[in-house]
């Protein structure tokens, strides 16, 4: 295999679309709770959200050459996805390759690693999520791969999957998967909008929930 990969399946830019408009919450409940990547890796800036196909790289610790590769080869509306060991003590990305993204049409950058020059990165607007902030620096000594299969913190993304993030978190959703998930995701958002308005309107959360034959069977007890 060789180390970069430029051909491969990405998910239907309409399904990306679609899935943009839902939180990752949503996404990750309505697709049966999966697709979590750990809640460790967070975005730089609060107001930040993302969705893309993924452009996955497995890069060394401490070693942001293959990052530098991806930024070269990924397409406007990917989403770059580092496998970097979870290596915390590391800025493998600052505002530099922020700059070189925004200038591809990059959509963000998910890393299990540490980035820099947050404050710049944030008024880029370029949507960063990781799993730390470090000033350290890196080296480019190391090959990996681009657009393999790669694990970050536990979660398989494949090149291609989607990958949606806001102020919550990141999820993943297989590109085949994507529309399926946009579908329900919907739903979820129609059902939880039913809820909400129910509790506008007085209605208690044991009646809205259909609670009470649950407590009921459990013995819930009250001194009511």
């Amino acid at each position: 295999m060789p180390h970069i990969i430029t051909k491969f399946e990405r998910a239907d830019p309409a399904d990306v679309k679609a899935l943009s408009k839902f939180g990752s919450a949503t996404i990750h409940e309505a697709q049966g709770r999966s697709g979590a990547l750990s809640s460790r890796i967070k975005p730089i800036h609060r107001d930040m959200r993302v969705c893309g196909p993924a452009f996955t790289v497995v890069s060394a610790p401490r070693d942001n050459l293959m990052l530098q590769l991806a930024i070269h080869y990924a397409k406007a509306g990917d989403v770059i996805v580092v496998s970097g060991g979870a290596y915390e003590e590391a800025g493998s990305f600052g505002d530099v390759l922020g700059n070189a993204c925004v200038a591809k049409g990059i959509a963000g950058v998910v890393t299990d690693t540490g980035v820099r020059d947050t404050q710049e990165l944030i008024a880029l607007g370029l949507p960063v999520f990781s799993l730390s902030v470090c000033i350290k620096g890196t080296v480019k000594e190391t090959l990996g791969q681009i657009n393999g299969d790669i694990i970050v913190e536990g979660e398989t993304i494949r090149p291609g999957d989607v990958i949606c993030g806001d102020a919550d978190g990141l999820v993943m959703v297989r590109k085949e998967e994507a529309a399926r998930a946009a579908k329900l995701s919907q739903e979820r958002e129609d059902t939880e909008a039913d809820f909400i308005e129910a509790y506008k309107s007085g209605r208690t959360i044991i009646d809205v929930c259909n609670l009470e034959a649950v407590l009921k069977a459990k013995g819930l007890t009250t001194d009511l």
